[in-house]
């Protein structure tokens, strides 16, 4: 806990990891054991099933807020009320999202920093995010530099794109959208995209589509194909792209003189 708080209640923000079963923490465990209640959003039924055994009739779903159609917006609100209700009631409410609960997760954060101005201790602990399962899975490490966006901010977005550097495009198979549909989502932007990445990449330049497994013993599904062919290949809700380096990164000559070569 890092905040003082002057009100019965509290809510602790847990994550599930992409796969619940080796990536939920001790700790994040603890403390869903510890709660009075669990209120969560898991994409997978191991998940489900092991906060139901868990906290039997006092575990709560918040997948009902989504509905086909529906304003994502709408949704986070509304999860975010729900949340905050049972904080005020005088509970002790743990929050788990799946992945990380703080990365490309607004209902959290919003939660927390809600229940902070009303008075309530309100934490978060860090989770096992898609990004981190891409970075083990493909082999690649961020160290020598990694842009990481949504995909749809990115193409309504004027971002600042430097090909020498690692990209990772989240959520591309639900670009252009912002309600919820359970049913698939037309992809008429893509081609969009693919224009745009292409004002910095060759057209042969090899990217991955990338989804991490949610159980264990599964492959993570890895398709890596030509840039020029992003617009004719499947992709789902838990797809990710990735795109290495297109050419190396340019030395500042200004600065090198300045810095130790012998550390």
């Amino acid at each position: 806990m890092t905040n003082e708080a002057n009100k019965a209640g509290a809510l602790v923000i847990v994550g599930t990891g992409i796969r619940t079963v080796g990536q939920l923490t001790m700790e994040a465990l603890a403390w869903m054991q510890r709660a009075d209640e669990i209120i969560h959003l898991v994409a997978d039924p191991v998940a489900e099933a092991l906060i139901a055994g868990l906290k039997p009739g006092k575990e709560f779903t918040l997948q009902g807020f989504y509905s086909e159609g529906k304003p994502r917006a709408e949704s986070y609100n509304e999860m975010i009320e729900f949340i905050l209700s049972r904080v005020r009631a005088g509970v002790l409410v743990c929050g788990a999202f799946y992945g990380h609960p703080g990365v490309f997760a607004y209902p959290p954060h919003e939660s927390i920093r809600r229940a902070r101005a009303e008075g309530y201790a309100a934490w978060m602990l860090p989770g096992i995010s898609v990004e981190d399962c891409l970075f083990a899975d493909l082999g690649v490490d961020p160290i020598g530099g990694c842009q990481s966006y949504e995909a749809t901010d990115f193409l309504i977005n004027r971002r600042i794109l430097d090909p020498s550097s690692q990209l990772i495009l989240w959520q591309i198979g639900v670009l252009g959208h912002w309600t919820y549909r359970r049913s698939g989502y037309d992809l008429r932007s893509l081609p969009i995209l693919l224009h745009k990445l292409l004002e910095h990449y060759p057209p042969t330049h090899e990217i991955v589509v990338y989804e991490a497994p949610i159980f264990p013993g599964c492959a993570p599904a890895i398709t890596r194909i030509a840039l020029a062919q992003l617009a004719s290949v499947p992709l789902s809700g838990a797809s990710t792209l990735y795109l290495p380096p297109a050419r190396a990164a340019n030395p500042d000559y200004r600065v090198l003189p300045y810095v130790p070569t012998n550390c």
